[in-house]
């Protein structure tokens, strides 16, 4: 099983926002929202997306949202 779990991680590299899902494309439009929402001055602090993949829900951030 492939987990996708896309993330936005603060400059202190704090995780912001989580949403893990077993659909790919969902998780790519996570990402892309994720990014589109980063105002220009997030970006600039170091403000971060990211998506990656795991293979146990154990492996998914507690506090994640989680999309069957």
């Amino acid at each position: 099983m492939t987990i996708w779990v896309s993330e936005q991680i603060d400059p202190s590299g704090l995780l912001y926002a989580c949403i893990a899902c077993c659909d790919e494309a969902q998780a790519q439009e996570c990402v892309q929202s994720f990014e589109k929402n980063l105002t220009p001055a997030q970006k600039a602090a170091g403000w971060q997306v990211r998506l990656r993949t795991v293979t146990s829900w154990e492996d998914v951030p507690s506090t994640a949202l989680k999309l069957g």
